[in-house]
């Protein structure tokens, strides 16, 4: 039991026979989701229909879904979403966001304690909170939402809240359309109430001025309504090929084995983390299938439209979950996060680090590791997320001017963080993965990556201060210490930057929310 409750059980993880049959019931579903896309978009076109019988088909056919996929168990969406709009509709304006916050977050951990704890840990039962945690983003985001355009003046509202905010209350089927449509019932992803609005009423494609959800200006707007059968056809190749990799690697190269003792005793450490990052690098085809046919099926309905590119095609990237070049060739720890997951991102950014007084940094991972689920792993991972974060932003200030000197050392340096950002995410995300604490610690004392790292930085560290380096003490039992001990000696080597003979101590980094709102 204790082995089983390492394997995380998804819709998404083959693991055992019922979880295949969730698969294949997940996989099913989402196909006859784009079927019916494909027929909403041409027979149910806003031109030839009213909202309110595009409201009802998209709710009724998402409720539909969820029922086949989870049986009984998708009365917690109808649960959830009927407790936050009580709140909305009754609780004061002032306050009814916080209200509806508590409420849904409350209810979506309660369900993931009770499906983690209660039907047996780490054991297949139905992941019936994947859909949850998309409604959960909707709904808070829309709370705040409404609080910005019912109580806010203008003038106190960024750009991008004035363009979010929502100037009535919706209606119980606008409401319930917005949360449980059947584009993004099962895998998301979420969206702003406007953006969801605008493609029921046929409005997606008319020139905006404001900023977008996305923060970007879209270009000049045709009077044609352009066709997303391309990039859908693009998105479904990608669906397959990436499903093929994960399915040919992803026993090939289990993560499990970074703990083996055998494993870990024989291998050479430089082997060690090759192998963690293929393992990691297997895992992620994995998401990129999920996500990208979920966007493939909100294309195929005629929702995600973001405007035009400057040679004039359009773009259907507005709700886009990932960028995968971008992820796979990440030179920066933020790079990487900014591309990956960017919904969940964006909602972490407008309804935490935007709004939070007090270390938005530290409250933007916590509430990320909260609505993940309850499992001891996610947060590892979001406690060492933190630390990465703020070496990884003083590694950048303070080492990466002395690379800017020619075209060949900024060559070099984009080589050397690729490979340190890689390594990186693979060191922080084997808790995600793991999810119990025993296996987490099991990993943080074999793989060893404090020694590593503190040999390679101390290279670094002669060449660039011209300075003996001096070696730091840290306890090797303690559980902070395994974890966050890569982050000292980065904090570190930081400490000390000369620029132009001048000695500037201090362990900088710039603010910038762009790059704390990650999840």
């Amino acid at each position: 039991k204790c082995e089983q409750s390492e394997i995380k059980v998804s819709i998404v993880l083959p693991s055992t026979d019922p979880v295949n049959l969730t698969i294949v019931n997940f996989v099913a579903c989402q196909l006859f989701a784009l079927l019916m896309a494909v027929w909403f978009r041409l027979y149910l076109h806003p031109s030839k229909t009213s909202p309110f019988v595009r409201h009802v088909v998209a709710t009724l056919l998402g409720f539909y879904l969820a029922l086949f996929c989870f049986g009984w168990y998708s009365l917690h969406f109808l649960v959830q979403s009927g407790l936050s709009y009580g709140v909305m509709i009754f609780a004061g304006l002032e306050h009814m966001h916080k209200y509806c916050f508590i409420v849904t977050l409350g209810y979506l951990i309660l369900c993931q304690i009770t499906r983690v704890y209660v039907f047996d840990y780490g054991m297949y039962s139905a992941d019936f909170t994947g859909p949850m945690m998309v409604i959960t983003q909707k709904i808070t985001s829309l709370a705040f939402e409404i609080h910005d355009g019912l109580t806010k003046p203008e003038g106190q509202l960024s750009p991008g809240q004035k363009y979010l905010a929502i100037r009535r209350m919706p209606s119980l089927l606008e409401y319930l359309s917005y949360n449980c449509n059947f584009m993004g019932i099962l895998a998301g992803p979420t969206c702003s109430y406007n953006d969801y609005m605008a493609f029921i009423e046929g409005t997606c494609y008319q020139p905006r001025h404001q900023e977008n959800a996305n923060g970007k200006e879209n270009g000049k707007c045709k009077q044609s309504e352009p066709s997303p059968k391309d990039d859908v056809i693009s998105k479904l190749c990608t669906c397959a090929i990436s499903l093929a990799i994960y399915l040919s690697l992803c026993k090939l190269i289990p993560v499990e084995r970074c703990i083996d003792e055998d494993f870990s005793s024989s291998t050479p450490l430089y082997l060690q983390v090759i192998y963690l990052y293929l393992a990691m690098l297997a895992l992620r085809p994995k998401y990129y299938f999920v996500w990208t046919l979920a966007d493939a099926i909100n294309n195929a309905a005629g929702f995600g439209f973001n405007g035009y590119n400057k040679d004039g095609s359009p773009r259907w990237d507005l709700i886009s979950n990932l960028r995968i070049l971008d992820i796979e060739f990440a030179t920066s720890f933020k790079l990487f996060l900014d591309n990956w997951n960017i919904q969940t991102a964006l909602w972490l950014k407008r309804v935490c680090y935007e709004r939070c007084p007090i270390n938005p940094t530290a409250a933007t991972f916590l509430l990320s590791a909260m609505w993940h689920g309850v499992y001891p792993g996610y947060y590892l991972t979001f406690v060492t997320g933190i630390g990465m974060t703020m070496a990884a932003r003083a590694v950048r200030h303070n080492i990466r001017p002395y690379f800017l000197v020619s075209d060949t050392y900024k060559c070099i340096y984009d080589v050397i963080t690729w490979a340190s950002t890689q390594v990186a995410i693979s060191y922080t995300v084997v808790p995600f993965v793991l999810l119990a604490v025993g296996p987490s610690l099991k990993f943080y004392r074999y793989v060893s990556l404090t020694v590593s790292a503190e040999n390679i930085l101390e290279k670094l560290w002669k060449i660039i201060s011209g300075k003996e380096w001096e070696p730091c003490t840290i306890a090797p039992l303690m559980l902070t210490d395994k974890i966050t001990a890569p982050f000292f000696v980065l904090r570190k080597m930081c400490n000390i930057r000369h620029v132009n003979g001048v000695n500037h101590s201090a362990f900088h980094y710039p603010h910038s929310p762009a790059s704390d709102c990650n999840s």
